[in-house]
């Protein structure tokens, strides 16, 4: 009898046991264990970098986003590019949906909810994005910092056209500065980083600077002509992309060969150069740091400080629009 009612009782609990994990895998199924209601990642067309976002608590939380605003035509129709949300969680706007940030304090609210039927809701906050460098820029002077010993007085800080005897009239750098640099941006990666295409425009005179270093000026093969486009054509011809990365400070720019230069878009401002040498920027420019080689030979000269140790180059602009 015994036997008896311990394999009963055996076969009850087993079923009793059987019914709770069918009951939990139900509830699992059903989703009535989850409560999750969270923003994982967002992104909106014509977003700069990565959205910022936080819990602040079981009801609400907080977003922070960069909008390019130059790209957006209304403020009151940003799409929604891209949303990952917590297991079985619901967004009050979803993929391809609209968000209206036109508003004054430029602040939009979505609403998450979870498959229990909680929410959290989520302040979004934009901050405006300019790209500074889009629009028209004129070429005012090329300026060169150069020489070979420095600390020694061999270091200068020239207009190359003010030794105009060391190029070519007709191509000098002075046919330059009259070109217009027009930038307009295409593009806005993940990292924040802009780009587009820039169009240096020959101006009226038609004529871009061939940088042709006179072979009377040559010391190392006197009468031998030196193409110096190596070192100052650096923003090309023409059409060429630009690459503004943010967090190196740098913009680069790629010719239709391919080729790369790298350089930096400085403020208006004297800087100092070191070994008593300084460059004014009366309002900006873009400069360069050149590699060029030392030649104590011919220390002092023309030749040393354009064409053999060419130490940085400076393009000097003026904004336009």
């Amino acid at each position: 009898m015994n036997k008896i009612l311990k394999y009963s009782l055996f076969i009850l609990c087993f079923i009793i046991s059987q019914s709770c994990v069918k009951d939990m895998q139900d509830d699992l199924n059903d989703g009535g264990w989850n409560h999750e209601r969270s923003l994982i990642s967002l992104k909106f067309k014509n977003q700069v970098g990565q959205a910022e976002i936080e819990r602040v608590d079981g009801t609400t939380g907080e977003v922070t986003i960069t909008l390019n605003v130059g790209a957006i035509t209304d403020l009151s129709k940003v799409e929604i590019e891209s949303l990952q949300l917590s297991y079985q969680a619901k967004s009050s706007v979803n993929i391809g949906g609209m968000v209206d940030f036109s508003n004054a304090d430029r602040k939009a609210t979505i609403t998450i909810t979870s498959a229990l039927g909680e929410s959290r809701d989520y302040t979004i906050y934009a901050s405006e994005f300019r790209e500074t460098i889009e629009g028209q820029w004129a070429i005012n002077n090329l300026v060169v910092y150069g020489g070979t010993g420095p600390e020694y007085g061999g270091g200068a800080v020239l207009p190359l056209q003010e030794k105009s005897w060391c190029w070519y009239d007709e191509y000098a750098p002075k046919t330059e500065c009259d070109n217009i640099l027009t930038f307009t941006m295409d593009q806005i990666t993940d990292d924040g980083n802009t780009s587009g295409v820039c169009v240096n425009n020959a101006g009226a005179d038609g004529k871009y600077a061939n940088f042709i270093f006179q072979g009377s000026m040559n010391k190392d093969n006197p009468g031998v002509d030196l193409d110096l486009k190596r070192f100052y054509r650096q923003i090309p011809e023409g059409e060429s992309r630009w690459t503004r990365n943010y967090s190196l400070g740098t913009i680069s720019f790629t010719d239709k060969d391919g080729k790369v230069t790298t350089g930096t878009l400085e403020n208006p401002g004297t800087y100092d150069l070191g070994n008593g040498k300084s460059v004014t920027i009366p309002n900006n420019a873009f400069s360069f740091a050149l590699s060029g080689v030392d030649d104590w030979t011919n220390i002092y000269s023309d030749f040393d400080k354009f064409a053999k140790k060419p130490r940085k180059y400076y393009i000097m602009v003026t904004k336009q629009n």
